[in-house]
């Protein structure tokens, strides 16, 4: 038996759906469990209950290996950092109280316990329970996932199509390594097969700096857009203002931050096979017909308020 936090989400799902089509015993320990999934009966749903750890480990009995995809993307009322960091930690004392045998923890590139950004500090924490909770353990660190789900390249891509500017913050050359949320599932899976404790890098094989990102999106789904470089203030300005016109968050001052500072790169050989490129190609007629809200998805009910 699996389990799986968030398999009817964005990463978990495709860990999940790997796991199923390989013959595997899959359940998930989700904020909703009356979600509508893809799986229907074939994936058992627990909720989160972060305050009561016995109860998780309760429904946590049986299961070998652990896949936690679960995370916050930015604070937002009760839905911070430092709780997710509390949760992420109860839910690690759940497995080991579950007999779990193995953890495969998705991380996130260049963690630092020193950082002064919430989202990296506390990605470094938790993979420092990890390594305590002497369960043997995976730590996979993805850099920014794209897939059919994906918000950010959705939405760039959505921006693009409906704004006739769109604003690169500072120089645009600042790098991000994105990797396909499929090769993501499968290092995972294939880390979660193993026995010995291990961290490694889930990047993809290009490398952009971010205007060059833009442009490619742009010119792949036949925007006119002109793309013009701004100050980072005006950049966070204008998020600002969009935000408030999709009632959502589309950019944070720490995200800007940690993309700026090349945190979304690794120094690793590449770990994922599918090319940012070719699949924009693929995907261009759908890619961003729809804007992908983050507030909707995953803020609109917190997970355990």
């Amino acid at each position: 038996m699996n389990a799986v936090t968030g398999a009817f989400g964005y990463t978990g799902k495709y860990i999940a759906r790997r796991l199923l089509n390989s013959g595997e015993e899959v359940m998930t320990l989700t904020g909703n469990p009356n979600r509508e999934n893809e799986f229907g009966p074939a994936v058992k749903a627990f909720p989160f209950n972060f305050d009561n750890p016995e109860v998780m480990a309760a429904s946590l009995t049986g299961a070998r290996v652990l896949y936690n995809t679960y995370w916050v993307r930015f604070d937002r009322g009760h839905t911070t950092h430092d709780r997710a960091l509390k949760n992420t930690t109860a839910l690690i004392r759940a497995a080991r109280m579950a007999g779990v045998q193995r953890i495969v923890h998705i991380s996130i590139t260049n963690p630092a316990v020193s950082a002064d950004l919430p989202y990296f500090r506390g990605k470094a924490l938790l993979e420092e329970e990890v390594r305590r909770s002497k369960i043997s353990y995976a730590i996979v660190r993805p850099t920014v996932i794209f897939g059919a789900e994906d918000i950010l390249i959705n939405n760039i891509a959505y921006l693009l199509r409906k704004l006739p500017v769109f604003i690169v913050p500072g120089d645009g050359e600042y790098r991000l390594q994105p990797i396909y949320a499929e090769d993501v599932a499968q290092i995972a899976v294939e880390a979660g097969g193993l026995s010995e404790n291990m961290t490694v890098d889930a990047v993809g094989p290009e490398t952009f700096g971010f205007g060059q990102l833009v442009r490619l999106v742009r010119d792949t789904v036949g925007s006119r857009a002109r793309i013009v470089n701004g100050p980072p203030w005006l950049a966070l300005l204008a998020a600002r203002v969009l935000g408030l016109a999709l009632a959502d968050v589309t950019l944070t001052r720490d995200e800007l931050r940690g993309l700026m500072a090349d945190l979304l790169v690794s120094n690793s050989a590449p770990t994922g096979r599918t090319r940012l490129s070719n699949w924009l190609s693929e995907n261009a007629a759908s890619l961003g017909r729809r804007y992908a809200s983050e507030v909707k998805r995953h803020y609109a009910v917190a997970l355990n308020p």
